[in-house]
């Protein structure tokens, strides 16, 4: 097993260099922010349209095959699974429905037409306008299958698409974020974007710094995450003979060590900078990263437009299915 590989959270990819690697990490973070926001009140036709678009963009960066196969596998698994159960779910309005039309609606018509004869003996005409039947009544029914205890409505089918693709769209566009921009063009880009809050005396250097050794600390997480979980199995533990309660007592000492070792390297993190006489978040900086807006940012904001544009055109929803 290995969890660098087969998970790449939070791990940027440093090779090859697609055109994404080479966009500005603000423009990126302004599309991370849409792909985030563009759900929100959103058709079910747009969500999927949102999964669709992620799915190209990964295709088009030719990002390795090895890179993204297994995570996008799994995610699209989990996000169907997620669907498949919301659909078939009750869909919670439990509620007992007035019928709109009477149960005797010829008697009903015309016990009205005689009142309206009674009032107006001279209004002939519009008792007969009055009486014309619907020829194209509209169809609609909000039980779209129904077999056996299986029912799908209108309702739980709108439900599973939004919350099954909300969970990919939510997933996957943070990973390919983090996938193809670097640690430190991420703060860079969070702290050019918050400039302006330092005249309300906001520590924006602090909120990078902090950013960018959370950044950092993923994969040192994974990893002691990684060399536990084989050090249980080169042991061979037969887990039947411990039974549940030696279990649960053995995965406990696994945590305890895990939370151990993590405090270990963030104590020696620490001691790295003091060592270094970092004194404060603005002394010993080093600037590795030129924020610059090159053509192919400018175009890429031109597409976000068009992608808002579209958005609040057709995106709107309009109710249920």
């Amino acid at each position: 097993m290995d969890l660098l590989r087969s998970l790449p959270l939070g791990l940027y990819l440093e090779q090859p260099i697609t055109w994404l690697h080479k966009l500005d990490p603000r423009v990126k973070l302004a599309w991370l922010m849409s792909f985030l926001f563009a759900p929100i009140l959103a058709n079910p036709i747009w969500r999927i349209a949102l999964t669709g678009l992620l799915i190209l963009i990964t295709l088009t960066a030719a990002i390795p095959l090895r890179v993204w196969r297994q995570q996008m596998g799994w995610l699209l698994t989990l996000s169907f699974l997620v669907f498949i159960l919301s659909a078939i779910a009750p869909d919670g309005l439990a509620v007992s429905y007035q019928p709109r039309l009477p149960s005797d609606e010829i008697a009903f018509t015309q016990s009205k037409a005689g009142e309206q004869v009674s009032r107006g003996a001279g209004e002939q005409g519009k008792i007969t306008n009055y009486l014309l039947p619907i020829t194209n009544p509209q169809q609609y029914s909000y039980i779209l299958f129904k077999q056996g205890p299986i029912t799908i409505t209108r309702r739980s089918l709108d439900l599973g698409i939004r919350v099954s693709t909300l969970l990919f769209t939510l997933i996957y566009s943070t990973n390919l974020y983090l996938l193809t921009t670097a640690p430190e063009e991420i703060t860079a880009g969070i702290e050019s974007l918050m400039g302006p809050l330092r005249w309300l005396n906001w520590p924006v250097t602090e909120i990078a710094l902090t950013l960018t050794l959370s950044l950092r600390f993923i994969p040192l997480v994974l990893e002691e995450v990684q060399n536990l979980a084989r050090s249980v199995w080169t042991r061979a533990i037969n887990w039947n003979k411990l039974g549940l309660r030696r279990s649960i007592k053995v995965w406990l000492l696994v945590a305890e060590r895990l939370l151990e070792n993590l405090l270990l390297r963030a104590e020696q993190i620490a001691s790295a900078m003091k060592v270094r006489g970092f004194t404060s978040p603005d002394a010993h900086r080093v600037q590795w990263h030129q924020l610059r807006l090159h053509p192919a940012d400018w175009l890429t904001l031109a597409g976000l437009a068009l992608f808002w544009g579209a958005r609040i055109l057709w995106g709107n929803s309009s109710g249920s299915l």
